[in-house]
């Protein structure tokens, strides 16, 4: 393990009506980095879709930040992550706490379906909609999402992405977007081009995964997210993390 490396801490989560499923492997190859990595459940998710409408998005930053400045107690540099959802949390954390690097995967920022202007009254005439989980091109793959989408939570959803975007010009640390060529829940090129006008930054770094749908932690190009991210961590927290104190020996 690289003594470094064991300063710094990724801050992981999750996307919406998902699980800890597809960020485990992500989380798991960092450890295997020597990273001190945390992966939050949001509040709502791995139980009933009927209680994630019940939720608000503060809830579910909330519960993001918290691990993070539980992280920020053992590491002195800490980096957020996200899938999904997940990535807007990541880039709101980011936004308001000294976080020294974001990487994010899919990351939504805007909601494409166009009933979304209306989702504030429609939640109270229809309480859910097919599920948006498990858009994966590998075989075999799921990532244990609800099979329904509570529309309450898109709703909240749809509030995270509009106070997320305002705080995007705030986000100054280093940044590597993974995208999907095909992504069907994504709209990347409406998420990725609120990034690209209201990023504050000066280090952003797109990837493209040329073989993945939306979940591409669990797509064919997992290994290259796993590997090209904890690449990125160590070159820009280098010099941030404080170098590991050295005693002399004497016989």
């Amino acid at each position: 393990m690289n003594s470094v490396s064991a300063m710094v801490g990724v801050a992981l989560s999750h996307g919406f009506t998902g699980s800890l499923a597809p960020v485990a492997p992500w989380a798991e190859a960092l450890r295997v980095e020597g990273f001190r990595v945390v992966t939050p459940l949001l509040p709502g998710h791995g139980t009933t879709w009927g209680d994630l409408a019940k939720r608000t998005w503060r809830e579910w930053y909330d519960a993001y930040e918290a691990a993070y400045l539980e992280l920020a107690e053992e590491c002195p540099v800490v980096v957020a992550a996200g899938l999904s959802m997940g990535g807007a949390l990541a880039l709101r954390l980011a936004a308001l706490h000294p976080i020294a690097a974001v990487t994010v995967v899919n990351p939504a920022l805007v909601v494409d379906d166009p009933r979304s202007h209306i989702s504030g009254v429609m939640r109270y005439a229809l309480r859910s909609v097919p599920a948006i989980g498990n858009d994966i091109k590998r075989p075999g793959q799921d990532e244990q999402a609800y099979d329904r989408t509570p529309v309450a939570a898109a709703h909240q959803v749809k509030l995270l992405f509009r106070d997320t975007v305002q705080l995007l010009p705030r986000v100054t640390a280093p940044l590597q977007v993974f995208r999907s060529a095909v992504d069907h829940v994504v709209t990347s090129e409406r998420s990725v081009g609120a990034i690209t006008r209201s990023y504050g930054g000066s280090d952003l770094r797109f990837v493209r995964l040329p073989d993945s749908y939306h979940v591409a932690t669990l797509d064919n190009d997992a290994e290259s997210i796993f590997t090209r991210s904890a690449a990125f961590i160590r070159e820009v927290t280098a010099s941030a993390a404080p170098k590991p104190e050295h005693t002399e020996e004497h016989a």
